[in-house]
């Protein structure tokens, strides 16, 4: 049966990144909107983009966040980690800078987005999630890297009691 999950990342920068994990069927994630469908959603306000956010997780099994350049500094991926966390969602990172984009080029690391977000009792998400680092020397190999371990990374989510 595939793993239901709830993608967080960056539209701007990792649209197309995104759109080949989702292609490659390893799990089953939330429909992407495109450009148009999330300006919408934008147009509507914070309290529109919160609900569309809130549902589309609210069935998943697992959030993915999927780790590009800028991945950290977004301030929705940061309330994705943080209403996850806060709902003891199972939560894995995965790095996809390695993956080209539509122009055919990778990006550098970025960050990880899980320590930009602070715990209540000290420490941040990232003492506790993992973040896998997809192996090869170039997109294609980063890709079947990914679409083999997918599944895996996400049965290795940390869960909360």
């Amino acid at each position: 049966m595939a793993k239901s999950v709830f993608y967080s990342f960056y539209y701007d920068q990792d649209y197309w990144r995104v759109q080949q994990i989702i292609n490659m069927g390893a799990v089953e994630g939330q429909p992407i909107l495109n450009a148009q469908d999330w300006e919408e959603v934008k147009r509507k306000g914070k309290a529109a983009i919160e609900e569309w956010i809130h549902t589309q997780m609210s069935y998943k099994s697992a959030v993915v966040v999927l780790i590009g350049a800028e991945t950290a500094s977004r301030p929705w991926v940061q309330h994705e980690i943080a209403h996850a966390w806060d709902n003891r969602k199972p939560l894995v990172g995965v790095r996809i800078h390695g993956l080209a984009d539509s122009n055919g080029y990778t990006a550098s690391q970025g960050e990880n987005p899980f320590s930009k977000v602070s715990l209540n009792g000290g420490g941040t998400v990232g003492d506790h999630v993992p973040v896998f680092t997809p192996s090869g020397n170039n997109s294609q190999m980063v890709y079947a890297d990914i679409k083999s371990n997918l599944s895996s990374w996400v049965d290795s989510a940390f869960k909360r009691g």
